[in-house]
């Protein structure tokens, strides 16, 4: 597609009528609103507790992440621990950047990504453009249509995928895009997608994406053996049901949780991904199924199906779930053991 064209295609659509939303600017479903007293106060106290956070996170960082490197290497237990508690939602876009690698990638790459959103053409631009509106379609940074929001949307993924020619562009890659957009420029989110799939800091998420998706099928084959060791009855109750991992944790794998889950949730697990790597959607699947344990396990196989696909909001509390996640022990030689098994069932 020429550039001439690109531009035509995202003139930008009427904006839609204002609508409440909530505090991550997504349009709200449920419009019931507690007793305003008790609102007030739970928002003082809130806001009391977020601003010390975000006193302790900025000391910690310093201006612009210039104290982060050497924060890390003195006291990286206290670093871990604050991330697993949230980072402060004002400072998540350049933490993110700092702890994923990619601040330093876009430092040793100027120009670069200008270059491949002007000058570059790519064989994915129809198919991108297809899907922008399926990409957080009730947050108000995305729902004009082809306005601010759709176009940095498409701009990072065009440049992704001129970029890395042998991923291209895949349809779970909006909503990582997507999710890092509400944090970031368009050129930090490029750099930290590509952080991301290249492996900066942790293994390279590309597998995730490229034709067969190979790492999708890998992660499922192993949180499938992992529900087994860690749940015997739950992984039984599966086997006979004949459920497996295919039929409902795609998309936590693919997209990171960011997909269908609630938005905070997501935003915690995110903090905990980019720091800590791919094993904690392990942990926070497992800890699903461990919270879940005695209702799946009396299902047959349709209301199954029906559960692992929409689980109960009390399950989603970010602060409920990820202790409980972080309290599941997936241990690097467990991981090479289903490696192994993994390699010799193909």
């Amino acid at each position: 597609m020429e550039r001439k064209r690109a531009n035509e295609e995202f003139d930008p659509g009427p904006l839609s009528p204002a609508k409440p939303i909530d505090k991550y600017g997504f349009i709200k479903q449920d419009q019931n609103n507690p007793p305003e007293g008790l609102t007030k106060n739970k928002l003082a106290s809130e806001n009391e507790r977020e601003e010390s956070k975000v006193r302790k996170w900025r000391k910690m960082i310093g201006v612009g992440g210039s104290d982060w490197k050497l924060y890390v290497r003195r006291k990286p237990h206290v670093v871990r621990r604050r991330i697993r508690r949230g980072i402060p939602d004002c400072l998540r876009g350049l933490v993110w950047q700092l702890i994923s690698g990619s601040r330093d990638l876009l430092l040793m790459n100027p120009g670069v990504y200008e270059q491949l959103v002007i000058y570059e053409t790519s064989a994915s631009e129809l198919d991108i453009i297809r899907d922008i509106s399926r990409t957080f379609p009730s947050h108000v940074f995305f729902q004009q249509r082809h306005g601010p929001g759709q176009r940095s949307l498409y701009n990072v993924l065009k440049a992704y995928s001129v970029y890395d020619r042998d991923v291209g562009y895949v349809q779970g890659m909006g909503f990582i895009a997507g999710l890092l957009l509400l944090y970031m420029s368009e050129e930090d989110a490029f750099w930290l997608l590509v952080a991301l799939l290249k492996g900066a800091v942790h293994a390279p998420m590309e597998g995730l994406y490229l034709a067969g998706l190979p790492l999708v099928q890998q992660y499922l084959f192993q949180f499938e053996q992992l529900v087994k060791e860690h749940m015997p009855k739950l992984g039984e109750h599966f086997s006979q049901e004949m459920i497996n991992p295919s039929m409902y944790a795609s998309q936590w794998f693919i997209t990171v949780f960011s997909y269908s889950f609630p938005f905070p949730l997501a935003l915690r697990i995110w903090d905990v991904f980019l720091d800590e790597g791919v094993k904690v959607v392990f942990q926070v699947g497992l800890a699903l199924m461990r919270y879940c344990h005695d209702d799946l396990i009396k299902l047959p196989f349709e209301k199954l199906i029906h559960a692992l696909r929409n689980f109960p909001e009390d399950a989603m509390n970010p602060d409920t779930l990820l202790p409980m996640a972080f309290s599941i022990k997936v241990s690097f030689y467990l991981a090479s053991c289903l490696m192994h098994l993994y390699l010799n069932a193909l």
